[in-house]
C-alpha cells in the first residue's frame, strides 16, 4: 500500500499544472453554484420577519413562501437552471478525466503529460463510460424515493424517517462507490487501449488493493475536511474565507492523488 501511495503520489506531483486545473474547476464550479442558490434563496428569507408583531408572522411568510414555490414559476425556472448545471457538469468531468488518465498513462512510460491530447483522441470511450456510470448509480432512485416518500407520510417522527431510510442511504452509497471503481478501471482500460473488460477484469481481481488506497485516501479527505470544519467554527472572518478556498486545492490534490494511487494498481496488474 506504501508504494502505491508513493508512486501516486509522484504521478501528482508531475501532474502540477493538471491539479491547478482542477483547483480552478472545483473553484469556478462552488462560485457559480453559490451565486446561483443565494439569488434563489435570498430573496425569499428576506421578507422572513426578523421582529414578530403578532404569533402570526412567521406563519404568514411560510404561507407565502410555500406559494411561491408551489403556484408560481419559480420551482421550474430553478429546476431547468439546475438540470443545465448538472448537464455542463457531466460534459466537462469526462473531458478531464479522459486527458488526466490518457496523461497518467504515458506519464508512466516517461512521455510526460498530455491532457489536451488525451482530451482529443479518447474522449469518446471515456464520456460513454462516466454517462453509463451515473446512470446506473442513479437508477436505485427510481425505488427509493417513492419509498422515502412513502415512509415519510407513515412514519411519526423526521427522526425515525431518517433511521428507517439509514440502511438504503448506506447500501446506496456502498453501490455507488463500487460502481465508481470498476468503472475508473474500464476506463483506464479505454484509454491505454487494452479494452474495457480488461479493465472490468483487473479491478475484480485487485480489488482488496483497490478498496485499500481508496479507503485510506478518503479517511485522509474526512480527516482534512473535520479539521476545515473546525476551524471555521473557531475563526470568522477573511482567516475563514482563505480558508475555505485553500480546502478546494486540498480536495483537488487528495483526487488527483487518489486517482494516480488507483492507476498505479492497474499497472502493477497489466504485467
Amino acid at each position: 500500500m506504501r508504494l502505491l501511495l508513493k508512486k501516486g503520489w509522484d504521478i501528482t506531483v508531475r501532474h502540477k499544472y493538471v491539479l491547478v486545473l482542477l483547483f480552478l474547476y472545483r473553484l469556478l464550479w462552488g462560485f457559480f453554484l453559490y451565486r446561483f442558490v443565494d439569488s434563489v434563496v435570498t430573496p425569499i428569507l428576506a421578507r422572513y420577519p426578523e421582529e414578530h408583531p403578532n404569533s402570526d408572522a412567521a406563519h404568514l411568510f411560510l404561507i407565502e413562501a410555500q406559494f411561491r414555490l408551489l403556484k408560481t414559476d419559480l420551482v421550474n425556472e430553478v429546476l431547468w437552471m439546475l438540470g443545465g448545471l448538472l448537464l455542463l457538469r457531466m460534459v466537462l468531468t469526462p473531458l478531464l478525466n479522459a486527458g488526466v488518465y490518457y496523461s497518467f498513462h504515458h506519464a508512466v512510460e516517461g512521455e510526460g503529460t498530455r491532457v489536451l491530447q488525451g482530451m482529443r483522441q479518447v474522449w469518446k470511450p471515456v464520456t460513454a463510460l462516466y454517462w453509463l456510470e451515473n446512470g446506473l448509480i442513479i437508477l436505485p432512485a427510481v425505488w427509493l424515493l417513492p419509498l422515502a416518500k412513502e415512509r415519510f407520510l407513515s412514519e411519526p417522527s423526521l427522526t425515525a424517517w431518517l433511521q428507517g431510510l439509514l440502511p438504503y442511504a448506506v447500501a446506496w452509497m456502498a453501490l455507488g462507490l463500487a460502481l465508481h471503481l470498476l468503472f475508473q478501471f474500464m476506463q483506464f482500460g479505454a484509454v491505454s487501449r487494452e479494452g474495457i473488460f480488461k479493465g472490468l477484469g483487473l479491478a475484480l481481481r485487485r480489488a482488496f488493493p483497490l478498496l485499500g488506497i481508496t479507503f485510506i485516501l478518503l479517511g485522509i479527505g474526512l480527516a482534512v475536511s473535520a479539521t476545515a470544519w473546525a476551524v471555521s467554527l473557531l475563526w470568522s472572518g477573511f482567516l475563514a474565507v482563505a480558508l475555505h478556498q485553500a480546502f478546494h486545492f486540498v480536495r483537488s490534490l487528495l483526487k488527483l492523488w487518489t486517482s494516480a494511487s488507483q492507476y498505479e494498481v492497474w499497472c502493477n496488474t497489466e504485467s
